[in-house]
């Protein structure tokens, strides 16, 4: 005896002079087109895009930089001549430099009476601060005017997808023009380590920080001190990742099917209930069912 392979078609076919079709059938089945053509275009957008998620940890993320960071600073001082202006550079180990001139602009605003001062420097990975102040003039001039403009301030690799709402440069845009001339300030920021890692699993290093503000005039037994601007730093032990991840393919093909499935089968319930009621109604109005 040959075995019929057909017998383990479990997709048996009804032939079409045994089915019937209905008005409600057909409503049924046009929504659940519709409905599932809106689901598929949903879960293909998701498919498509970039997926952006963070995660926290704590270590240095950027062993290869020597326990260094760049400091990209860019600050206006419309009151404040050129010839007086400079970044002095301290941390707890035991670096003290005045006047740090490498990789550093001045550019005289308002006839030479104002300064625009740009700079790209490195600091340790240790808490410190670096300032502008007058400190290493030759001769300090009588009443320094202190009030600013912070156009920008970043540590690192300066780091712009869309998606990433970062505080890269949260105390750029500081105006400070209408304070006492005489005030010095102090802007403390906490520095956090910041991972953004591609597609391509190419990794960028940037740091974002926090900042809080005060200004004040401060007096010794000498007299009044000359201010300054300070930023004082510490860095935070925990550092952010953002990674870059699309779905995988069989994901996607997983929930396709998954989508598909689960709307007809819950579409053929639907108009099995459907059916079947409308049935026992019409026997009803016909006495048949009692």
């Amino acid at each position: 005896m040959v075995f019929d392979v057909r017998r383990l078609d479990i997709y048996r076919k009804v032939p079409k002079d045994l089915t019937q079709p209905t008005y409600t059938g057909a409503v049924i089945s046009i929504c659940c087109c519709m409905f599932m053509l809106f689901l598929f275009l949903s879960e293909l957008t998701g498919f498509i895009a970039t997926e952006i998620v963070n995660e926290l940890y704590v270590d240095d993320p950027d062993k290869d930089s020597g326990g260094k960071i760049e400091v990209n600073l860019n600050i206006t001082l419309p009151n404040l001549s050129c010839d007086v202006v400079g970044l002095d550079i301290q941390d707890e180990m035991g670096r003290h430099e005045v006047g740090h001139i490498e990789n550093s602009m001045k550019s005289p605003l308002n006839n030479g009476q104002g300064c625009r001062f740009e700079g790209q420097f490195s600091i340790n990975k240790v808490p410190g601060n670096f300032h502008i102040s007058t400190h290493s003039a030759t001769a300090q001039p009588d009443n320094p005017d202190m009030t600013h403009v912070i156009n920008k301030l970043t540590f690192g690799e300066m780091i712009e997808v869309k998606n990433v709402q970062g505080a890269f440069n949260a105390v750029g845009g500081a105006n400070k023009l209408a304070s006492n001339p005489l005030a010095s300030h102090d802007y403390v920021l906490k520095i956090v380590p910041t991972v953004y890692e591609d597609l391509k699993e190419k990794q960028r290093y940037s740091y974002q920080y926090t900042v809080a503000q005060k200004e004040y005039v401060a007096y010794s037994h000498t007299g009044r001190i000359i201010p300054a601007i300070w930023f004082r730093y510490d860095l935070s032990p925990i550092t952010v990742k953002y990674v870059e991840r699309k779905q995988p393919l069989y994901r996607f093909i997983t929930t396709i099917c998954a989508i598909i499935g689960g709307t007809f089968t819950v579409a053929g319930i639907i108009d099995s209930c459907i059916f079947t009621a409308s049935d026992a109604w019409k026997k009803i109005q016909l006495g048949k069912i009692h």
